[in-house]
């Protein structure tokens, strides 16, 4: 069986990110945020976006505390 392929695009920079099963994958952050009671103005909504790794490493990079690394001894 033939899995089908889905164009996925960075929210911030707008590239196409890789996820052909016969070429070259790239990995991305894939966010989703259901805003509750306690927001300014989204409560109820729910955010959805997704950043290629450029896109993510430049943000965490300009993040005052930064982002905890763990690393892990066995990747799936």
């Amino acid at each position: 069986m033939q899995k089908k392929n889905h164009d996925i695009y960075c929210n911030c920079c707008g590239k196409k990110i890789m996820t052909d099963n016969y070429q070259e994958r790239e990995d991305y952050l894939d966010l989703v945020k259901e805003w509750g009671y306690f927001s300014r103005n989204k409560d109820g909504q729910v955010h959805h976006f997704i950043l290629c790794e450029s896109c993510y490493d430049k943000l965490t990079g300009s993040f005052v505390l930064p982002v905890s690394v763990k690393e892990q001894t066995e990747l799936l």
